[in-house]
């Protein structure tokens, strides 16, 4: 009977010691800054791209789409893709790609040529955020692991909630074309610190499931779209939404129906029985839907209510990617003594508690008490995004962290797109509920109303009265619909509360099975 040969470890080329921990957090921080700033630093952006791409407001959205959809897509197939090319290849081939792609972005002139770059750049960056925590997690020990999650997390949060103002300055200040410019010098620098701080290592013979990869896209592609598009083609009503759910619905089916116990499969589902993992990955899904619906809505709100230009909106929101920071801060230096749970549990009170200050806006609201809710809301976002990360790895094991961090991480992008995707909708919906409520208040036998005119020396039969009127209606009931909005996410937050007590922590160092969560750390 012959032998079966090992496939060992590539060695170090020059057997060098390992790189400073530091450095390589710098690097993968760095990295990842750099892609998920591409989520959001477009969106102020757009309306200077509409002339010079000879697009309408409608149509040159799919510059969001299409890069959200085919990160959406591969992130999933990240773990497969790490263990056939070794993690170090695919980030280097990750980051240059996605330089690349951001080159090209810029020089594009017609909507075509924007759209199709937009989707190589999305499918590039992809795996960049589940390589970059993997990376993380296997160089450093399990007890700098919560350290190692919140160096992660600056980058990941920082960079959605820094985009809008660092977009608004780039764009003002330069050229829209600069906002895909600014990657190639940082992806390059990007690309020489991942040469040579992460290790080389073997690919391994990987069998690919092909047919369940394409459902998977097509699945996932279609859910992203109908997500991202849902709100302006008016949802169900829409032929070609209808189209994109029934897609969605078959293709998600099938692919579960036949990768649930197949070692080939692109996503290993069956990781999902590992309760920390199925629990960190569900939370994450709900905590990002309410954090970047919030996100999603606060600028559109301080532009259109408070005529805030976009690059005070940013700035505005700038002390909440400040706050995270310091949570994700707090957390690695407690994390040892308090544990994972108690740190969520506590950054959710204050995501909660920020958030709930937000229903307390009107359209006299001052610029301070935008900015504290923010900061509060930016703490918790910080301690749970870290705790969560950390209880992931808790119980998995060592060989499946390419893959759990990809089944995180699609929770977390399908998450923050169902969020914006409903809180876009409640806005909507509820500004027309609260537009025919206050309405009906609109009539001569309402005294405040005849103050209210009286105070503007006109009467109710004037004709400027009808257009005052209207636009006050108008913004009175979209304030409203902002304040609803900031409710929802508010309960979500809550709602999140008891599923702490349902996870296992890490067996000890005898040999203890995981145990039901009692607050009290057991490693």
């Amino acid at each position: 009977m012959k032998p079966v040969a090992k496939v060992e470890p590539i060695p170090d080329p020059a057997n060098k010691p390992a790189p400073p921990r530091w450095l390589l957090s710098v690097a993968v921080m760095l990295t990842t800054v750099m892609v998920i700033l591409d989520m959001t630093i477009v969106n102020v952006a757009l309306p200077h791209m509409m002339g010079s791409l000879g697009a309408t407001a409608d149509q040159v959205t799919w510059v969001l789409t299409a890069y959200i959809v085919m990160e959406a897509i591969f992130i999933p197939m990240s773990g497969f893709l790490a263990a056939w090319l070794g993690r170090r290849r695919l980030m280097l081939l990750s980051i240059a790609g996605f330089v690349a792609s951001s080159a090209l972005c810029g020089q594009a002139d017609t909507l075509a040529e924007m759209v199709v770059f937009r989707l190589f750049q999305g499918g590039f960056g992809a795996a960049v955020i589940p390589l970059s925590q993997s990376i993380m997690v296997e160089s450093f020990p399990g007890e700098e692991r919560g350290k190692a999650m919140a160096l992660w997390g600056v980058g990941v949060m920082l960079g959605p909630i820094l985009g809008p103002t660092l977009g608004g300055f780039i764009t003002q200040q330069l050229e829209w074309r600069w906002v895909f410019y600014i990657n190639v010098p940082v992806g390059i620098l990007n690309y020489v610190l991942i040469s040579r701080l992460v290790r080389p290592q073997a690919s391994q013979p990987v069998r690919f499931d092909l047919v369940g990869a394409l459902l998977l896209a097509a699945g996932i592609g279609s859910l992203q779209t109908l997500l991202d598009r849902g709100n302006q083609e008016n949802w169900l009503q829409s032929h070609f939404i209808l189209t994109l759910a029934v897609i969605s619905v078959l293709g998600l089916t099938a692919f579960v129906l036949r990768s649930r116990s197949r070692p080939d499969s692109v996503l290993q589902l069956r990781l999902l029985k590992d309760r920390n993992l199925a629990l960190a990955s569900l939370m994450m899904a709900v905590f990002g839907m309410g954090l970047f619906g919030t996100i999603a809505l606060q600028p559109l709100m301080l532009e259109r209510l408070f005529d805030y230009p976009a690059q005070t909106a940013g700035l505005v929101m700038a002390p909440r990617g400040v706050a995270s920071a310091l949570g994700m801060f707090l957390v690695s230096r407690l994390i040892g003594r308090l544990g994972a749970p108690r740190l969520v549990f506590v950054g959710l009170l204050c995501a909660a508690g920020g958030t709930s200050l937000m229903t307390g806006y009107n359209l006299s609201t001052s610029i301070a008490w935008f900015v504290w809710p923010g900061v509060l809301q930016g703490v918790g976002i910080g301690m749970v995004f870290v705790s969560l990360s950390t209880l992931v790895y808790e119980t998995l094991p060592g060989g499946a962290t390419d893959q759990g961090s990809a089944i995180f991480n699609l929770a977390r992008t399908l998450g923050i797109a169902v969020g914006i995707s409903i809180a876009a909708t409640v806005l909507t919906r509820m500004t027309q509920v609260n537009w025919n409520q206050l309405g009906g208040h609109i009539n001569p036998y309402n005294p405040a109303l005849a103050q209210w005119l009286g105070a503007r020396q006109l009467q109710l039969d004037d004709p400027l009265s009808a257009q005052l009127l209207a636009q006050e209606l108008g913004r009175q009931a979209s304030m409203l619909g902002f304040v609803d909005a900031f409710r929802f996410v508010t309960l979500s937050f809550i709602l999140l509360l008891p599923l702490l007590l349902l996870f296992r922590r890490q067996a000890c160092a005898k040999g203890e099975g995981g145990r039901s969560l009692s607050f009290k750390r057991t490693d």
